[in-house]
């Protein structure tokens, strides 16, 4: 059988750069690099959306790209109006986390505020766009009196507790002056903690702060006037800024985190399911302290 010469280099040729492949692929993870020699460098960016109920996801996304060495930096896009409290601190802190190895731009979309305004601090810098809806710097934690609804469909709920304090904020009684004030000493000192924050991260005086931690909002521009936010523009502005900060060259390629949505998510993402887990959102809100801006 004849052999052809140009099949046989061709054929040669693959192998040999299967080889060369497979020994970078070898040395690159025996030092640890993910990066390969054909990898460009990336500016990874995480969204946080919707009302925050759970931190785990994001924080998986985050610490993921910390640990990509093709990524120089990233760009956390927040579309979120808060959320709860506990969340809402755990991302912050991830945040923090990351910036100590890349450099980090948040950047405000339609709104990011309350909760989601406490991650953006976490960054090197926020970006806003102008018409942006941010602050609602304020805490809230909302109790339900259904005392009178009870009584006229003849039901009479009863209790029985080890503390004084165990049901307090029951949706079966009216809460009593002494519980609120024990309930408004933990909001105040939830709102105190995101003040500090605020203080500690944009520079700002604690007077100045508390001047606005009202739960007043702010537009984009407002807000890079009260010093909220350090410069106005869009999520390429913030991939942009991302890249020379980090000392990127020319236009960076910006890479997505998160699940890949299925066929089946998007063709039921306004149906039933999604109403079901509006529904859990709305009712675990009824149960503790939030972040959000209502």
């Amino acid at each position: 059988m004849r052999r052809h010469p140009i099949l046989f280099a061709f054929v040669l040729l693959i192998l040999m750069a299967m080889v060369f492949s497979a020994v970078v692929f070898s040395v690159s993870a025996l030092s640890g690099k993910r990066k390969s020699l054909l990898a460009s460098e990336k500016v990874g960016v995480v969204t946080v959306e919707g009302v925050i109920t759970d931190a785990r996801e994001t924080v998986q996304q985050l610490e993921e790209l910390a640990k990509d060495d093709s990524v120089r930096a990233v760009v956390v896009r927040i579309e979120t109006p808060g959320g709860a409290v506990a969340p809402s601190q755990e991302i912050y802190g991830a945040v923090r986390e990351l910036k100590k190895k890349k450099k980090v731009v948040a950047s405000i979309g339609s709104i990011g505020a309350s909760g989601g305004y406490l991650i953006a601090c976490a960054a090197d810098r926020i970006v806003a766009n102008p018409g942006s809806i941010t602050g609602s710097v304020s805490t809230v934690m909302h109790l339900l009196n259904a005392e009178g609804l009870l009584s006229k469909i003849g039901l009479k709920p009863s209790v029985i507790k080890s503390g004084k304090y165990k049901d307090i904020g029951s949706p079966s009684r009216e809460i009593t002056p002494e519980e609120r004030a024990l309930l408004q000493a933990v909001i105040d000192d939830m709102n105190d903690h995101f003040m500090d924050t605020i203080g500690a991260d944009r520079k700002m005086p604690r007077e100045k702060v508390k001047a606005i931690a009202d739960g007043r909002i702010f537009s984009g521009r407002q807000a890079k006037q009260a010093g909220l936010v350090d410069e106005l523009g869009d999520m390429n502005y913030a991939i942009g800024l991302a890249g020379t900060m980090s000392g990127m060259k020319g236009k960076p390629e910006a890479i997505y985190s998160g699940k890949k949505k299925s066929y089946w998510d998007v063709l039921f993402r306004n149906s039933l399911s999604t109403l079901v887990s509006e529904w859990k959102n709305q009712e675990a809100r009824l149960a503790g302290a939030y972040y959000i801006y209502e």
